[in-house]
């Protein structure tokens, strides 16, 4: 049974568009505050972190619930900067409802629209909340027309400006009650009702017999079709005044729908949010979408294999969390006990669990360095710890070596990397100078072998065919190897291998967009023995990938930039020197705007360019644009990790010994 009087809702929106400060607005209406906090001043609620504060900005997504007539509202504020994306990830696959909020004076901007993106290919039902009203210049009917351009043309007001003189004023929300008609200005009635014909052929019939829709039927079928993802309903007001928020909260209720799920159905939930509680230990979020969960209950863990007890639950009420015996479907929970969980686990079932959204893809590499010496291993554990928080730090720790890599977004992460370390582990650190990660892909299609029978005892037989695919594919594999060639457990130590013998290739770089097929396998009866295939595995594979040669992939990003017209020339001057693609520009209102493509690697550092040759007026906006063929004469080599599987005799011997020592 769903709870109909519960939402879960993420607020979302591109940097500075106000979303932590309607966030505070929200919790201040709903009896959670005293009063707003405030962004400039430090004292955001939702804001946690010492950096946040200091910064002002949201670098973690905060949970937070509220009341608001008579019904339960989980909130997460989610960071706005591109940096932090991977927390806006993961809050995006256990929301039942979105607020995108928008800026009125900025518009949709890079982030909002990778966002949106991401919405739309899960079907998460939004609102549009348009914020800033009250910036001189909005003209609210040039920002509605450009939502219906650049996000939904199924996107509609459900609410009436007011205006004193030429000053935002407030909101009046539609109503479904005729005799509550809004404003002698019908205006948005009149597009509900030409939407709904749009949508209903019965309904177009009725409108050209000259028939008029009820209000109660417009705001119902638009009510319907908003819960389900297929229109979007857009309110306006002004967080930092409070102007419009009451409304929002009101239309969140409204339009957004409540979480589906049976609590008497089998277990199904995920872990979307790891933290560290200085009396609990770790902590694990976790969102029911169906099923009981209960204290000392032992759960199955799916895609890890294992089963971990819950010592203790946890939901949060207003400011506090609060202690319970159960959670149930809908729920989003703080769960302890379970030691092993990581970000991304599955509780039970996978069947009710929604696909994950892929917006972010770390483009960047960094050597961290510990100022002192003798706390290179707390450095270690503090750095494993911080990538079962966030798994896209991805910890590359090469203990030979003594060296400790991580992955990262851009800059800003790595301040903010380096202020944790400081205030929560008190560690001192540095970064090398962040390099691109670039990726390899097959040159042309051909096949690996390996002949694994030497020295005794061993035995394992592979031939892989090994093709190029399209950018975006990743790595495909499969085998039409039949099992009594090779026996089933042997193909599940390739399958296993695989993956990582793929992360070097020939230039050491990850090696993707490929496809390998195990075409030939063998093993022996008395010889062999299951590690022999993690042996051979990553030479067959290097034997392939050098008898048909790899290219160089590297990383590219949408952008958008605008400055001032007078220096619109020096711009694209500049995009021409960095190998960017790109449209013509559009000038307008004296500004000049250009949009494009561009390699990571050569615009690294134009973003603090662009503001320091336009004080500070220059905007450029990115978001991943997936990897592209880098041109001829381009070559960058990465280090190799361990010893080269095309040095054979060597490569066995290191395997072997690591191996013994398992």
């Amino acid at each position: 049974m769903a709870k109909s009087n519960h939402r879960n809702v993420g607020i979302f929106a591109h940097v500075d568009a106000g979303k932590t400060t309607t966030t505070e607005h929200m919790l201040y209406l709903g009896g959670v505050l005293k009063s707003p906090g405030n962004v400039n001043n430090g004292t955001t609620f939702t804001d946690s972190l010492d950096i946040e504060r200091q910064r002002g900005i949201s670098v973690k997504a905060a949970l937070t619930s509220l009341k608001w007539n008579n019904h339960s509202i989980n909130l997460v504020d989610t960071p706005g900067h591109i940096d932090f994306i991977s927390e806006v990830e993961r809050a995006l696959r256990v929301m039942d409802g979105a607020i995108l909020i928008v800026s009125a004076s900025d518009g949709i901007q890079g982030q909002t629209e990778t966002i949106w993106k991401s919405l739309r290919e899960l079907n998460i039902p939004t609102l549009i909340y348009v914020n800033k009203m009250d910036r001189q210049d909005v003209n609210a009917e040039d920002v509605v027309r450009n939502i219906q351009i650049g996000l939904s043309p199924n996107a509609l007001p459900v609410q009436t400006i007011q205006y004193d003189g030429d000053t935002f004023h407030g909101i009046v929300p539609i109503s479904s009650d005729p005799s509550e008609s809004l404003t002698e200005d019908r205006s948005e009635w009149d597009k509900l009702t030409e939407w709904l014909a749009d949508q209903d052929e019965l309904v177009l019939e009725r409108v050209i017999n000259g028939e008029q829709i009820a209000p109660m039927e417009l705001v119902s079928r638009f009510q319907e079709a908003a819960r389900a993802g297929t229109a979007f309903p857009i309110c306006f007001g002004a967080s930092q005044k409070g102007i419009g928020v009451e409304e929002l909260l009101d239309s969140l209720l409204t339009f957004l729908p409540p979480p589906a799920g049976d609590h008497n159905a089998p277990l199904s939930g995920i872990v979307f949010k790891i933290e560290r509680d200085k009396s609990m230990g770790k902590t694990a979020y976790v969102r029911l979408y169906q099923g009981t969960l209960q204290t000392r209950d032992t759960v199955p863990i799916a895609n890890q294999d294992i089963k971990e007890k819950v010592t203790q639950l946890r939901l949060i009420e207003g400011r506090k969390f609060t202690d319970v015996s159960e959670v149930v479907a809908g729920d989003i929970a703080a769960v302890f006990g379970m030691q092993d969980v990581r970000i991304g686990d599955i509780l039970g079932s996978e069947a009710q669990i929604p696909q994950a959204p892929n917006m972010a893809v770390p483009l960047l590499t960094v050597q961290v360095h510990n100022k002192n010496e003798s706390e290179y291993a707390a450095l270690a554990n503090a750095l494993q710890e911080l990538t079962q928080e966030d798994p896209l730090l991805d910890l590359q720790w090469l203990q030979a070596e003594r060296e400790l890599h991580v992955k990262v977004m851009g800059a800003i992460q790595l301040e903010i990397l380096e202020n944790l370390l400081m205030t929560r582990f008190g560690l001192k650190v540095t970064f090398d100078e962040p390099s691109v990660i670039y990726k390899e892909t097959p040159a042309s299609t051909g096949e690996g072998y390996i002949a694994y029978t030497m020295p005794k005892p061993c035995w394992a037989i592979l031939r892989f065919a090994i093709r190029p695919l399209p950018r975006g594919s990743g790595l495909v594999y499969r085998s039409i190897v039949r099992a009594d060639h090779l026996l089933e457990r042997y193909q599940n130590e390739v399958a296993r291998r695989l993956p990582e013998a793929l992360q070097q290739g020939l230039l050491g770089w990850e090696v993707t967009d490929l496809e390998v097929v195990l075409t030939e396998g063998e093993h022996h009866v008395w010889h062999t023995h299951p590690l022999d295939f993690v042996v051979a595995t990553p030479m067959g594979v290097m034997d392939g990938l050098n008898r048909v040669k790899t290219v160089l992939l590297e990383p590219m990003q949408h952008f958008r930039i605008t400055v001032p017209e007078d220096h619109g020339g020096k711009v694209l001057s500049d995009l021409v020197h960095m190998r960017a693609t790109f449209e013509a520009p559009s000038i307008m209102n004296g500004r000049c705007s250009v949009e494009g493509t561009i390699p990571v690697a050569t615009s690294l550092q134009y973003p603090l360019q662009l503001r320091s040759e336009t004080k500070g007026i220059g905007v450029m906006t990115t978001r991943f644009a997936g990897y592209e063929e880098c041109p001829e004469g381009i070559e960058v080599q990465r280090k190799r990790r361990g010893i080269n599987p095309l040095d054979q005799s060597k490569y066995i011997l290191a395997a072997r010994n690591a191996l013994g020592s398992m």
